[in-house]
């Protein structure tokens, strides 16, 4: 892995100089890359469409450039018992490049952000979200003790390779099926990808089986070449990524979480482990673990539309005329061919089945709650053939 450096007072706080480039900006540029301002980086949106490039994600296999999130490498005297003080994640169960999901929380049991935990050795890398990860880093250093030390690997590039083919595609560059498949989902380790140290997790944020890839800034483009020269792949931007986590039934941190909402109303409660749940000692708990004994007044729901016509966030939801919610993702589904969305309403209209009601700009559209998923996941689950 690339080197490190430790994290200056200058970094605390958003560059607020514009737009910052990424390692891959002119890579991206390049390829027609449609170039937007995204959590702080030029990034790019599109390339041939959002409908096309969704789809051969579905079909085929998708890359993208992440090096937006926050990479952090967290060590040193009492580790274990540091992080769980300021995460509800059970250590004591994750094993060596085993990758967690967990949630960081104020005082109040508000999200901060939500954020992937892996075991590396001695220590913990930590993916936090691009747009709060110099929030989350001043967070984490106010809240961690002297004796641990909390490095930023900001010379560290981040990608993710989603789809069915995936696997096949990725493969042949790190040795062979045989040492790939070893990765189940949530499950990471070091591999030699193009001559360089990589650090690959079989996870992602699409739904669909697929690997992040951790490589040095430096070997960036080298690496993208090399992974979009296999047939399997295209370069995808955030606007498939985005419809296919709404797919996906998976939340974004400032839309389906936000300091206001706890973990219970956002249906993520799978990221408080058990253990925590029984012991507490986590920021927030002293209001999160009654609501999980009580239930929450609001709960994030997924919807499916009538007609053809997407709901955004902020839309108003409606049950007999009365306001019981709002949209906080929506969009058209390219893979369903109708529109979607999620949506935080009063938690007695949370059973699937109930009509609600979408206040379009003015216009009123019927709207029906529906599990989630949307599209099923395809997680490559440890045992799976």
């Amino acid at each position: 892995m690339s080197d490190t450096y430790k994290i200056s007072p200058d970094e605390i706080s958003e560059p607020d100089a514009g737009p910052l480039t990424l390692p891959l900006d002119g890579w991206h540029r390049a390829r027609g890359g449609r170039m937007v301002a995204f959590a702080g980086y030029w990034m790019p949106v599109q390339y041939e469409g959002i409908i096309a490039e969704h789809l051969w994600t579905r079909a085929h296999a998708g890359f993208f450039d992440v090096s937006h999130m926050g990479q952090l490498y967290i060590a040193g005297e009492g580790v274990e018992a540091a992080i769980e003080a300021v995460l509800p994640i059970d250590l004591s169960t994750l094993p060596l490049g085993g990758v967690r999901y967990s949630l960081l929380l104020d005082a109040n049991g508000g999200i901060l952000d939500d954020l992937m935990v892996t075991r590396w050795g001695t220590g913990f890398y930590l993916v936090v979200n691009g747009a709060t990860k110099h929030d989350d880093i001043a967070h984490l250093r106010a809240n961690l003790p002297e004796a641990v030390s909390l490095t930023h690997l900001a010379d560290s590039a981040l990608f993710a390779l989603q789809g069915p083919e995936a696997f096949a595609a990725l493969a042949p560059l790190v040795g062979g099926e045989h040492a790939l498949s070893a990765l189940s989902f949530m499950r990471g380790a070091s591999f030699t990808l193009g001559g360089v140290d990589a650090w690959i997790s079989r996870s992602g944020y699409t739904g669909e089986d697929g690997f992040e890839i951790a490589v040095p800034a430096e070997s960036a483009a080298a690496i993208a070449d090399l992974i979009c020269a296999q047939p399997q792949v295209k370069p995808i931007g955030l606007g498939a990524r985005d419809s296919l986590r709404l797919e996906a039934g998976l939340p974004l941190y400032g839309h389906d979480m936000t300091p206001d909402v706890d973990p219970v109303s956002a249906d993520l409660l799978f990221g408080i482990n058990k253990r925590r749940r029984g012991d507490g000692g986590f920021p927030g708990a002293d209001r999160i673990l009654p609501l999980i004994d009580t239930g929450s007044v609001t709960r994030r729901v997924g919807l499916v539309l009538e007609g053809r016509m997407a709901a955004r966030e902020g839309a108003k939801v409606l049950w007999c005329e009365a306001e019981v919610g709002s949209v906080t993702s929506g969009g058209f589904s390219p893979s369903l061919e109708k529109p979607i969305a999620m949506a935080t309403v009063a938690a007695e209209l949370a059973r699937p089945g109930t009509q609600l009601i979408i206040d379009v700009r003015g216009r009123k559209i019927a709207a029906t709650v529906t599990p989630m998923p949307f599209v099923p996941h395809r997680y490559h689950r440890k045992g799976a053939a």
